[in-house]
């Protein structure tokens, strides 16, 4: 009897605790506020990329053309659209190597003007791209495979997914030439572009439904040999302190069970607690997915639904300030994982992927040098012109002096 009512009582206050915790949550999710902080290293990392990512806006728009070749005014008048502040002879100036100037006619009767090309650089360039995503396809089919598997019906739009494959490192063409090779992971149903296509996911890997947390806690595992519980990298940054409410908020947040971002959560309501560990797992998730491990917020908005986010799913990054962190910088929300980055530099850069980016920085790079050594030579050439007619001048007025002293 004694058993029976202490099991009663002690049952009680398990429920009256699970109460408490749940009002706490609950009731204070949507009141507790984390200032922002501006983190600099972070800012600045987005801005490292700034000069080359414009480059890439300017090359995909001429190789978007057909022929791949388009007159020099065309795309001057583009400049609007591709956030492009300076004219493009200028351009064209300031990253050399990028295209070939030519002399063509729009039309039969026409002038010749000015047309651009991709220089033999930029197409070596891009044959190298296509070698790196050829090697890597099964790493962009478990990307994909992943994605559909963290949605609500295992499906999402190919129109979404074609708009970030740049945040993803999927190649340009991966829908029409990559999909249709792997009809055992996933399937294409309609034509992408007609705003009616989906991806699905047909079968997986048991591997691809393991997210990177929980793959870290098995490394520790089997490294310590003692069972290590998924968790999150918590370091808030230099000076930033917690109000006490919001301290303790995260505190039993985080002795909360990781919810896999793979798990089925069909059964969790929209405002638990539960469901907000879910969702900072599934952003957690994306942001180590994404090339550079940061993703601009309007994108990830565009997922909303096949992710079952909040609507006000943006304070996460603000009220995790420890995993994440909220640049604004470029006037554009940008959601970046803290753990990802060390100061302004990624922390692992041996993504394949990234050597894209490195072999286009390398090619602007090598522009860029080669228009130093060739103004440098100009220079050098003008230079040399002053000295030798200051020298004939000199030359010519000592011997007007003599031809004086003669006469």
């Amino acid at each position: 009897m004694f058993f029976s009512s202490h099991f009663i009582v002690s049952s009680n206050l398990i429920q009256i605790s699970r109460v408490k915790l749940w009002f706490r949550f609950n009731s204070s999710v949507s009141s507790l506020k984390v200032t922002w902080r501006k983190d600099v290293k972070l800012d600045q990392a987005i801005q490292n990329d700034k000069k080359w990512r414009l480059c890439a806006k300017v090359v995909k728009e001429v190789l978007n053309e057909p022929g791949q070749t388009i007159p020099l005014h065309y795309l001057d008048k583009r400049r609007e659209r591709m956030c492009l502040n300076i004219r493009i002879q200028t351009f064209l100036d300031s990253y050399p190597g990028l295209f070939d100037t030519y002399l063509n006619r729009i039309r039969p009767k026409s002038e010749p003007v000015p047309f651009l090309r991709p220089s033999e650089k930029l197409l070596h360039f891009l044959e190298e791209e296509k070698r790196i995503n050829l090697e890597n396809e099964p790493l962009i089919v478990e990307k994909l495979c992943k994605l559909l598997l963290m949605s609500k019906n295992k499906v999402i739009s190919a129109d979404k997914l074609v708009h970030v494959k740049r945040e993803f490192g999927f190649p340009n063409d991966f829908m029409v030439n990559l999909v249709p090779k792997y009809p055992n992971y996933i399937r294409l149903v309609g034509s992408p572009g007609e705003g009616k296509s989906f991806l699905e996911l047909v079968s997986w890997e048991p591997e691809f439904a393991k997210s990177v947390i929980e793959k870290r806690a098995d490394e520790e595992s089997r490294s310590i040999g003692i069972k290590v519980r998924p968790s999150f990298d918590v370091k808030l940054p230099q000076g930033f302190f917690l109000k006490k409410e919001m301290r303790e908020w995260t505190r039993d947040w985080m002795e909360l069970p990781y919810i896999s971002p793979y798990e089925d959560i069909s059964s969790l309501e929209q405002s638990s607690p539960e469901m907000e560990k879910r969702m900072v797992g599934v952003f957690h998730e994306l942001l180590s997915m994404s090339l550079y491990k940061r993703v601009p917020v309007p994108i990830l908005g565009k997922f909303s639904v096949d992710f079952r986010f909040s609507n006000a799913f943006s304070s996460v990054f603000t009220r995790h300030s420890g995993i994440f962190y909220l640049s604004l910088k470029g006037g554009i929300e940008t959601a970046m994982l803290r753990e990802a980055y060390n100061g302004d530099e990624l922390v692992d850069k041996d993504d394949p992927f990234l050597r894209i980016k490195d072999k286009f920085v390398e090619l602007l790079a090598v522009g860029q040098r080669e228009r130093d050594e060739r103004l440098k030579l100009e220079k050098e050439i003008v230079r040399e012109d002053i000295e030798s007619m200051a020298m004939m001048n000199k030359s010519e007025f000592h011997r007007g002096d003599v031809k004086d002293l003669d006469e």
